[in-house]
């Protein structure tokens, strides 16, 4: 993965659509003192190299009746591959299409809409889970039904969030 070079001006073409993406381009290239043409450019360079990886709506969770949020930590079994390989095909064969715990792991939770974060870990555990349910009772059955069944999973350890203190998806731009 390669670093792209940014100046002062992408730095502030990023800050600036970091805090709204619908802003339209001669918005954009006004609070940043550029003329359209050249803005647009910039943009379009972020777009292509990947800093911009894509627009979208950020939606409140309680507003729409996700009102439980929880940190999930998944320890997977350490056994061979091809024994957790076999035991994947029989409990979920239309999911299973790798060669590892890890990596049938991996699919595993790319279809499950609850889990909206997964990020592999250093440490005790193996993985962490952001998961955003409507309540205890969602949380439950989704534990039961679908990450405890999961063959690879051995351990898992569950936090719940009681307060949001800070929540953002902008990037510090150093």
């Amino acid at each position: 993965m390669s670093k792209i070079t940014l100046d002062k001006t992408d730095r502030k073409i990023l800050s600036v659509l970091q805090a709204d993406g619908r802003l339209s381009n001669q918005d954009v290239a006004e609070q940043v003192s550029l003329s359209p043409s050249p803005c647009l450019r910039r943009v379009k360079r972020l777009e292509e190299a990947g800093v911009i990886r894509q627009y979208v709506a950020l939606l409140d969770p309680e507003k729409i009746g996700l009102g439980l949020l929880a940190y999930v930590n998944v320890r997977l079994e350490k056994h061979s591959d091809a024994t957790a390989h076999s035991t994947a095909r029989v409990l979920a064969p239309n999911l299973v299409t790798t060669t590892s715990p890890r990596a049938d792991f991996a699919v595993a939770v790319a279809q499950w809409p609850e889990v909206v974060a997964c990020y592999a870990m250093t440490g005790e555990m193996d993985y962490l889970l952001r998961v955003h349910v409507e309540d205890m009772e969602h949380f439950s059955r989704f534990m039961m039904a679908t990450l405890l069944r999961h063959p690879a999973v051995l351990d898992v350890k569950s936090s719940f969030a009681l307060q949001r203190i800070k929540d953002t998806t902008a990037l510090p731009l150093l």
